[in-house]
């Protein structure tokens, strides 16, 4: 089965119960949609969470957030071959796997896009107080060059984003300490042109700190859904 939640940021709580309650085996998979807090220090500080993810029953896959290091800057990472797609993973963690943006991964008879990577709103208040801020979070010109190479020689039917197409933005979650004036929507705006141009069924996302559904699309945070590609 496969099985897909929104942002973790560290918190793993929310697969204790499921796993009590569904038996998840090794033929499972969870997908974490960015922000995972797995890569947050890109070092031995991240090992003990490693050590809680890669003890889980199924295997863990993630899109690339923003609060977190891209996999693809750590030594320790290597690519290899996952249903279909290239993904990064370290030796001693096998059972966590990162997805190379861009990818088409085979999910069931659903072929997958990836498209990590989203700004952070919280950018100054993170830079102002030390804090963790990733020069590299949103998709650079290589990595939307290849997304959109992909997406013109393969068909689609889901696609598995961080963040959504612009005008898809759940403004009510807005924080109201953050001067929108200073928010880079670049990404999401380059998501609104892919969007516009590409037949799919379904679009899954997280970022927003919500669980919602508009169209064909599915916002979401704390939620563990089945893998679809029907409303």
């Amino acid at each position: 089965m496969i099985y897909i939640t929104g942002d973790t940021h560290g918190d793993f709580s929310r697969f204790i119960p499921f796993i009590n309650r569904f038996h998840p085996t090794s033929d499972d998979v969870m997908i974490i949609l960015g922000d995972a807090g797995i890569n947050y220090y890109g070092g031995k500080k991240d090992n003990a969470t490693k050590v809680l993810v890669n003890s889980f029953p199924f295997t863990t896959f993630c899109i690339h957030g923003n609060h977190e290091k891209r996999p693809e800057s750590i030594p320790s990472y290597t690519t290899k071959q996952y249903r279909s797609g290239t993904v990064y993973v370290e030796e001693a963690f096998p059972n966590i796997l990162f997805a190379k943006d861009g990818e088409i991964f085979e999910f069931d008879d659903y072929a997958c896009i990836s498209i990590g990577g989203a700004y952070s709103v919280d950018k100054y208040y993170r830079l102002k107080h030390g804090w963790q801020w990733f020069s590299d979070e949103q998709p650079d010109k290589s990595i939307k060059a290849y997304v959109e190479q992909q997406l013109e020689t393969h068909h689609i039917d889901i696609v598995l984003s961080h963040t959504c197409p612009y005008s898809y933005e759940p403004r009510e979650v807005f924080l109201s300490t953050v001067d929108e004036s200073t928010v880079d929507h670049s990404t999401e705006q380059w998501l609104e042109k892919i969007e516009k141009t590409i037949t799919y069924k379904r679009w899954y996302c997280g970022h927003f700190h919500t669980d919602k559904t508009i169209d064909k699309l599915r916002f979401m945070f704390h939620d563990i859904d089945i893998l679809k590609g029907d409303l």
